[in-house]
C-alpha cells in the first residue's frame, strides 16, 4: 500500500509541481484521519523522499529518484574507462541542498565568460548571512543587480567591497550610492 500512496504523491507532485497539503493527502490516499498523514509523512521523510523546512513544509528530496554516478573519467590523457558504480545521487539534493534559500537564474551577458560562466547558462544562488571576497555573487548595486566577482577594496575606494567581472573587456564596478550582496552563487548548469 505504501508504494501506491508514494506513487499518488508523485503524481500528484508532476501534475502540481508542489507537494500535496494534508487534506489533499486524505483524498488522495483516503486516510480517514490527519493522524494516518502523518504516519506517511514520517516515512516517507525516514526514506528520503521528502523533508521538512524551518517552518515545516514539506520539501521534494528524492521525489523523483537519482542518477547512477558510476565513476570518474579523465579529462586530459585517456585511460582505459572502468564502470563502477560509486553512488546514486540526485542532482536536486546535489546542486540545491538548502532549497528554502535557494533559486535559479538564466545568465545574460558575458561578463562572467572567462570563470566558465556564459550566456544561456543557469546558475544556482543561496542566500547566506555573510559572504567572502572571491566569491561570485548577484548583488545590487546603485540599484541594478548583477553577477560579479565580491571583491574587497584596498583603499576604501567608493566602500569597502566591489565587483569585478570575469572578462577582460569589461572593467571593476565601484558602488557610488549603495551596495548589497543578494546571494553567492553555488553552481553553473549547461545543457548541451
Amino acid at each position: 500500500m505504501y508504494e501506491r500512496y508514494k506513487k499518488a504523491i508523485i503524481s500528484f507532485y508532476d501534475l502540481h509541481g508542489r507537494l500535496p497539503g494534508y487534506r489533499e493527502m486524505m483524498e488522495l490516499t483516503g486516510f480517514k484521519s490527519k493522524n494516518a498523514v502523518f504516519k506517511l509523512i514520517q516515512k516517507l521523510i525516514e526514506d528520503g523522499i521528502v523533508t521538512k523546512d524551518k517552518l515545516g513544509k514539506l520539501i521534494p528530496r528524492n521525489i523523483k529518484g537519482g542518477v547512477r554516478l558510476l565513476g570518474l573519467v579523465e579529462a586530459g590523457f585517456p585511460s582505459p574507462a572502468e564502470e563502477e558504480l560509486l553512488d546514486v545521487m540526485n542532482f536536486d539534493e546535489f546542486l540545491t541542498p538548502n532549497k528554502e534559500s535557494s533559486y535559479i537564474l538564466k545568465v545574460k551577458g558575458d561578463s562572467m565568460i572567462d570563470a566558465g560562466i556564459h550566456p544561456g547558462d543557469m546558475v544556482i544562488v543561496e542566500r547566506r548571512a555573510t559572504y567572502k571576497p572571491g566569491q561570485i555573487v548577484i548583488a545590487n548595486i546603485d540599484n541594478e543587480h548583477t553577477m560579479k566577482y565580491l571583491r574587497k577594496t584596498a583603499g576604501g575606494k567608493g566602500g569597502e567591497f566591489f565587483l569585478e567581472p570575469a572578462n577582460k573587456k569589461y572593467k571593476p564596478i565601484y558602488p557610488r550610492e549603495s551596495f548589497r550582496v543578494e546571494a553567492v552563487v553555488t553552481a553553473v548548469v549547461r545543457k548541451y
